[in-house]
């Protein structure tokens, strides 16, 4: 097996392992490798059929996310959310519409969805990726790291955990890292992993054309929330929205039939016309949710004091939208992370 030697290794080319490597290279620190194990980067950002299956929304408060995008001249705008909603409270009561207060702002979304802002990160160093890439083993061995996975094994001076803690715990180390720190890292729940998504593409947005802005809320029905998500052109159609997670124990023809009677009963026939209909349940993804996943309905909490320290002589740290002090679990904690990682370590000899 080859040996690669490199002053930094980054695992994981989820949102914050991209930061990092964005801001390492704009201080001329380009001796770098990025490993992803999955056959493509992004991690819990995922788009297709221009429907993003993963990460999506932002607000104002996340300023570090919006400086990024604006750094990198991407595009936003704001979530859709013009005409009549619905929010179904009881299955005994008639579901209540009510409309959003067109002077409160929407939340934004990333123009080309979230994937976009992926990219572009990765273009300024995209042969520094490896993807199916999977990191067994971290072992430090005179000053410096031995990393081995399942295609090379590499050498670097400094390491960036950047997956979610839950699965780093599964990667050996040597010396063992603290047992306090890995107890905590299996307990700590990674975003998204219990999550089950469906999105819907159409010819048209048939739903404005009744008056009505996508929006369906209730914890009670297959679908617990739905939105409208057409493009920022215009000339892509598509409603997605967030899965019941008791629909998970049925099959996927039951789960589709329930879910298209539920969005029709409230926006009309019309949804069955549907272009595409796809499901994405981040509980089947190894890479993102363990064997003894748990759904989470209160806030987790997210970062752990621990997750702040350098390990190995400040040599190794770790970051992620679950160790992100501030917005752990959004988009803005997973690039907050990836900012403090990159000024870390260059910080230490």
């Amino acid at each position: 097996m080859t040996q690669k030697k490199v002053k930094y290794i980054i695992i994981g080319a989820g949102l914050s392992g991209l930061t990092t490597a964005f801001k390492l290279y704009q201080k001329g620190e380009t001796d770098l490798l990025v490993l992803e194990a999955r056959d493509r980067i992004g991690g819990r950002i995922m788009t297709e059929q221009h429907i993003d299956f993963g990460a999506t929304w932002f607000q104002n408060h996340h300023e570090h996310l919006s400086a990024l995008i604006d750094e990198v001249a991407i595009k936003k705008f704001h979530q859709f959310s013009h005409g009549k909603s619905v929010l179904v409270y009881n299955s005994m009561a008639p579901a209540h519409y009510f409309e959003n207060d067109p002077s409160y702002p929407s939340a934004f979304r990333i123009a080309g969805g979230s994937i976009a802002l992926i990219e572009k990160l990765a273009s300024f160093y995209r042969d520094k990726i490896h993807t199916n890439t999977i990191v067994s083993k971290v072992v430090e061995l005179e000053n410096k790291f031995v990393i081995t996975t399942n295609t090379s094994n590499y050498i670097a001076n400094k390491v960036i955990i950047t997956i979610p803690p839950r699965i780093a715990s599964n990667i050996k180390f040597s010396p063992e890292l603290p047992a306090d720190l890995v107890q905590d890292m299996k307990n700590t729940h990674t975003w998204m992993s219990n999550a089950m998504k469906v999105g819907l593409t159409f010819k048209e947005p048939f739903w404005k054309a009744k008056g009505f802005s996508g929006t369906i809320i209730g914890q009670i029905g297959c679908v617990t929330e739905l939105y409208d998500h057409c493009c920022v052109n215009n000339n892509n159609f598509s409603l997605m929205g967030f899965v019941n997670e008791a629909l998970r124990d049925v099959s996927k023809e039951e789960r589709k039939t329930k879910i298209l009677d539920y969005i029709q009963k409230y926006l009309g026939k019309e949804v069955l016309d549907y272009v595409t209909y796809q499901e994405k349940d981040w509980s089947q993804y190894h890479f993102t949710a363990s064997n003894d996943i748990k759904s989470i309905y209160m806030s987790p909490r997210y970062g752990n004091p621990k997750f702040q320290e350098m390990y190995f002589d400040g040599k190794l740290l770790f970051s992620g939208a679950e160790t992100a002090a501030i917005h752990g679990g959004y988009m803005d904690g997973a690039v907050l992370s990836g900012l403090n990682a990159a000024e870390k370590i260059i910080s230490i000899a």
